[in-house]
């Protein structure tokens, strides 16, 4: 018997914990850690510039459910629990009539194990609010519905999808029992390939770190050095594992002839600039902290080629609801890219916004050649959401200094270029609902000096 088919398709989303964008394959890594994921991105479509707009675990994550920015859904930090009268993709795909499932790692809750009233709307749970704390790589703790712990054997990511698969293989039997076709909205939630906090390393399965040590390293961390060399080969080895988990994912799609009725979205909360950029791994307005990689197939995104416009984390949650053929809410703060996908539309921005927290109250533009970013001094990144003066911090030439690696913030000859982005960061902040800022200009360069960072000193020496 054969399940009873809809219009509307099941929907996950395989998301990952700050993942690079030039981990893949599709992005050229030459390593082939991902075949899976490249394949998804050939034969779906490919978001070929995908961006964070929070590069911080929870508040990229209160984005991603929400579709609003972090300063709307108050989550502009981490510990900020979501507020139990937001909506969540959960709460529209329920009431579409779809069943809805949450694995994995959470970081939108104040307690662990996670309440029922902070899950966002999840009827299956099995979650950590904070997977890294509460597992190991080898020691996967999680909680079910009714918060009892449940320890699942295997490789940490292992672990994930093989719930994953249970719960899918589960959605399948109830729709051939009750002969019903309701769709379902799973949300897994991986950790890797985030470093464990409490030894800061990555923990990639046994004997995979040593087959990518000393291997390729992106030109801006063999620029800057940070802890690359010691992390790299086990930050890839976590990214492999992580893109086998997505092979089986899709094969068990496959052998339950689910497969052209899913929508699989991937996607990652941030990228990792391994302490180039500021005292950790994220929270920086450079590409290395935000630029991640996604792609969509299934149901309107078959054959949907590479999309060359600069989409923001923001932009995922309309595209979920309008794939799906549920209405997109006013209320949402990002774009769906469906009509991009299917050729009917090139209208889009020009540019993506950025906010950053913790480490700063920051704030920056992204265009396709440009990158500006501003900082407000007085305020502090984990008591401050936003400020009401800002100081130009960054200017780079994306186009000619790709890496990021010479800061053009002042130069005079750029004064133009910088007046016109600083109007632009403007808008796109009273466009995310903040008040109208005070941005003051850096103090001017002439043409041959440069400004000097602690990034240029490690170049220098």
């Amino acid at each position: 018997m054969n399940t009873k088919r809809t219009e509307r398709p099941n929907v996950i989303v395989f998301f990952t914990d700050q993942q690079r964008w030039d981990s893949t394959g599709a992005h050229g890594n030459p390593l082939g850690l991902t075949p899976n994921f490249d394949r998804m991105a050939a034969e779906g479509t490919h978001v070929n510039h995908s961006f964070t707009c929070q590069p911080v675990c929870g508040p990229a994550r209160s984005c991603l459910q929400t579709g609003k920015y972090a300063t709307s859904t108050g989550c502009y930090r981490n510990g900020i629990p979501l507020p139990a009268d937001s909506k969540t993709l959960a709460h529209y795909f329920r009431e579409a009539g779809y069943r809805t499932g949450y694995i994995g790692k959470w970081h939108l809750a104040d307690t662990e194990p996670v309440p029922e009233e902070q899950r966002g709307g999840y009827e299956h749970w099995l979650a950590s609010n904070i997977l890294e704390f509460s597992s190991d790589a080898y020691d996967t703790v999680m909680y079910n519905n009714e918060n009892e712990p449940v320890h699942l054997p295997g490789y940490r990511a292992d672990a994930l999808t093989d719930a994953a698969i249970q719960f899918v293989h589960q959605e399948h039997k109830r729709n051939l029992l009750q002969e019903s076709g309701d769709p379902f909205y799973l949300f897994l939630s991986y950790i890797e390939p985030h470093h464990q906090n409490h030894l800061d390393n990555y923990p990639a399965p046994i004997g995979y770190e040593g087959q990518y040590s000393g291997q390729w390293t992106p030109a801006d961390l063999a620029a800057l050095g940070g802890t690359a060399h010691q992390h790299l080969g086990g930050y890839y080895g976590m990214i492999k594992r992580l893109d086998e988990a997505l092979g089986r994912l899709l094969d068990a799609l496959r052998s339950l002839q689910l497969h052209e009725d899913t929508i699989v979205l991937f996607t990652s909360d941030h990228g990792c600039h391994f302490k180039t950029r500021n005292s950790e791994y994220k929270r920086s307005c450079h590409d290395s902290s935000i630029r991640v990689p996604t792609a969509l197939i299934g149901p309107g995104f078959h054959a949907g080629g590479k999309i060359q416009e600069l989409v923001s984390l923001l932009d995922l949650p309309p595209t979920l609801l309008d794939a799906a053929g549920i209405p997109v809410p006013e209320a949402m703060q990002g774009r769906s890219l469906l009509p991009l996908a299917q050729k009917r539309s090139t209208d889009w921005p020009k540019e993506m916004f950025l906010q950053i927290s913790e480490s700063e109250v920051g704030r920056a533009i992204r265009t396709h050649r440009w990158k500006y970013s501003v900082y407000a001094p007085d305020k502090d990144g984990w008591t401050d959401a936003a400020a009401d003066v800002y100081v130009e911090q960054h200017l780079y030439d994306l186009h000619a200094d790709p890496h990021e690696l010479n800061n053009l913030i002042g130069i005079e000859s750029y004064a133009s270029v910088t007046a016109e982005l600083r109007s632009r960061l403007e808008a796109r902040m009273l466009e995310a609902g903040e008040a109208k800022p005070k941005i003051t200009p850096a103090e001017v360069r002439k043409n041959d000096q440069r400004r000097v960072s602690v990034q240029d000193l490690r170049v220098q020496l």
